[in-house]
């Protein structure tokens, strides 16, 4: 998945904002787990980019007004 530019995110409408948090959250949630059950991560800055990438989300959502 390529880097969230906010330019890019501030084009979307707000159901496809949640739509991609929804997704972006689901994937921490997997690469965490892996890591947390003793696993490797397959791509160690994937986490911190998806954590970024998330914040980026919710920035431009609270700057909309939109109710996540």
């Amino acid at each position: 998945m390529p880097i969230l530019r906010v330019n890019e995110l501030r084009t979307m409408e707000s159901e496809a904002l949640k739509g991609k948090l929804r997704e972006l959250r689901n994937e921490l949630r997997v690469d965490r787990g892996s890591v947390a059950s003793g696993g490797k991560a397959s791509n160690p800055g994937r986490i911190k980019e998806l954590r970024r990438s998330i914040a980026r989300i919710l920035t431009v959502c609270r700057e909309k007004g939109v109710k996540i």
